[in-house]
């Protein structure tokens, strides 16, 4: 029914109909607009509140070591210093006599290895941990080798 005691026409009840669509759709895409919204200020709200750095690599402990070579000529000489790979570090046709005093990380054992070259000669290495004498060996002859290790780093006892 219209008005008061009119019936309604069926273009009426049509106008009707269609306004009724009209609020359903308006009150359905509201709704999706104010999840959508929800949704998004949530993500917003995580990444912001989620900000906690990558935990870091704590740092390993070292020992000072000195590596020295002496003697003449030249010598390919290897040692033990930090490196990414973690390899030995080689140093070919250095001039002697030779020192490097570098951080070696607690837990590895300080080693420097030497070859003479084709014309031989007399070299001494030698290997101080922490400023302390830790072993001595010499080569000679061509292509003379020698090696000298130190004991296993452990942390400094306060």
């Amino acid at each position: 029914m219209g008005k008061k005691g009119v019936l309604a026409t069926p273009e009426d009840t049509q106008v009707v109909e269609c306004a009724a669509k009209r609020a359903v759709s308006v009150r359905q895409g509201l709704i999706i607009a104010g999840v959508l919204l929800l949704a998004c200020g949530g993500l917003v709200g995580y990444g912001i509140l989620n900000t906690e750095d990558e935990p870091k690599a704590q740092a390993v402990p070292t020992a000072e070591v000195t590596y020295e070579v002496t003697g003449t000529g030249t010598a390919e000489i290897s040692y033990l210093a930090p490196s990414q790979s973690g390899t030995a570090t080689v140093e070919k046709g250095a001039t002697l006599p030779w020192k490097k005093t570098v951080q070696v990380p607690v837990g590895k054992a300080p080693t420097v290895a030497i070859i003479l070259d084709e014309r031989g000669g007399e070299a001494v290495c030698a290997l101080a941990v922490r400023g302390k004498h830790a072993q001595r060996a010499s080569a000679m002859g061509a292509f003379g080798r020698a090696t000298c290790s130190g004991p296993l780093l452990q942390p400094v006892q306060r």
